[in-house]
């Protein structure tokens, strides 16, 4: 019955996040698309996620403590008034889409060969979410930094009906105990207020279903995954074999059985504020839009680092809008930003938690074995090495470009922090190095199928993609 709960207001959630999502005005019929109804279905949960956090901050703000009431009725209030509101907007263009998003689990699109595959990736994919589940309802919150910065603003809040502050450690000391301090306490609030939500829904606190929604964050991500391919006019073989690539990674594996960290839905709101970004690029449409604006908003309410994550978007949009003198803006704003990290570093500053120096010694053999001898990756980064060099050209061709700026902003991002930071101390322990890539690893896993399909589509081995990510 405990889990049944947890289970509810996690669903209660989606289909809220749905709601939001299926409100915003798009093309008459849009829902009928291939992909659509994947990427709804994805893209909601997250959405909910992220405005049930923003809805527990108001309460806290009003002083009106966290309950199944004061949380739960109005969650239900969005996914009935998003419902409606749909329904009278493109009912039937919905439920069409809905019948045919569900027949397309039947494979009926594909034959011989290509049927079984489909076959094997699908049960492979529910298998290992059943694995997973059974891990995350039974698996005690792992120790570490889970414990040690996220959890313990939970179990607060959760006493407390409401968010209350944090201090660092000198102002703790200085308060006599009267305050509240963990090893991180300027950490955003959205992950610990999930394990709160959780918890009020059972009705106490519980360092085991707490983090039941880690499950819910990895089967969304799959759902949107799969849909952001089939709108980029992947067939349905090839989109469920990538999303099987993208969700396979084993560190994605071990972030859900070992809940309780801020990396993996870091990862997912990066991935997906990115592949709407880079919709929007291609539809402009105020559906694309508005829903890569709530994506890119989460980001630094995941985690710190979120805010140069969403940063990393910038270039992407900047080539879509000014494709003639997009190189040039982008080449001028890397030289002004490195300048600015150089003028900085002289005086050792402290960036997102990092110490900024030009002290240049990054510990090459350790990211060598991280990237390419453990197993944390499969063969993800031979992959993208492999893509980068078939691709040549193509990489800077238009409809690829803003995708490939993003993952280079992605990649110069991590450079400078395992480069000339003291988090290069951590790449030899193998511990934050592998989590900080973890963040851009799934959009990586994404640009190597659409690098490759615009490689084979050069060679003139698959047709040409009418749409690109």
């Amino acid at each position: 019955m405990d889990l049944l709960l947890v289970i509810a207001a996690w669903l209660l959630v989606w289909i809220a996040g749905i709601a939001l999502v299926a409100v915003v005005p798009r093309p008459r019929d849009a829902f009928c698309a291939p992909g659509e109804i994947a990427w709804l279905a994805g893209a909601g949960f997250f959405a909910g996620a992220f405005v049930v956090t923003l809805w527990m901050r108001a309460l806290s703000l009003a002083g009106i403590p966290f309950t199944r009431v004061s949380i739960g009725v109005p969650l239900l209030l969005i996914a009935a008034a998003g419902g409606w509101i749909a329904h009278r907007r493109d009912g039937p263009g919905l439920a069409r889409a809905w019948r045919a998003g569900l027949l397309a689990l039947s494979a009926r699109e594909t034959a011989g060969w290509m049927r079984a595959l489909w076959w094997a990736v699908l049960g492979w994919l529910a298998l290992r979410y059943a694995l997973l589940f059974a891990d995350v309802v039974t698996q005690p919150l792992y120790p570490w930094d889970a414990w040690i910065q996220w959890a313990t603003k939970a179990r607060v809040w959760f006493e407390a009906k409401a968010i209350v502050p944090f201090a660092t450690l000198d102002t703790w000391l200085a308060g006599n105990g009267a305050l509240y301090t963990d090893a991180a306490p300027t950490y955003p609030a959205a992950v610990p207020l999930w394990q709160v939500w959780s918890c009020v829904a059972l009705g106490r606190f519980d360092d085991v279903l707490m983090n039941v929604p880690w499950w819910f964050v990895a089967v969304a991500f799959a759902f949107a995954v799969f849909g952001a391919l089939r709108r980029a006019a992947f067939d349905p073989t090839a989109a469920l074999v990538g999303t099987w690539i993208v969700v396979s990674l084993p560190l994605i594996d071990v972030h859900v059985a070992l809940a309780g960290y801020a990396d993996l839905p870091m990862a997912a709101y990066f991935t997906l504020a990115a592949l709407a970004t880079l919709a929007w690029i291609r539809t402009r449409t105020v559906y694309d839009g508005a829903l890569a604006v709530l994506l890119v908003l989460a980001c630094p309410l995941i985690k710190t680092p979120g805010i140069v994550w969403a940063a990393t978007l910038v270039p992407g949009v900047v080539l879509a809008l000014a494709p003639r003198h997009g190189m040039k803006i982008v080449a001028a704003g890397l030289v002004l930003g490195l300048a600015a990290l150089a003028v900085l570093s002289q005086t050792k500053p402290i960036v997102l938690n990092y110490q900024l120096g030009l002290d240049f010694a990054p510990a090459w053999a350790a990211l060598f074995e991280s990237f390419y001898m453990l197993g944390n990756w499969n063969l993800l980064w031979y992959g993208v090495v492999a893509a980068a060099v078939l691709a040549g050209p193509r990489l800077v061709a238009r409809d690829v470009a803003p995708f490939t700026a993003i993952i280079t902003a992605g990649a110069l991002f991590l450079f400078i922090v395992f480069g000339f930071t003291n988090a290069r101390a951590w790449v030899e322990t193998q511990t934050s190095i592998n989590r900080a890539v973890l963040h851009i690893a799934p959009l990586a896993a994404v640009w190597m199928l659409v690098v490759f399909r615009a490689w084979a589509a050069r060679r003139g081995d698959v047709a040409p993609a009418a749409a690109s990510v």
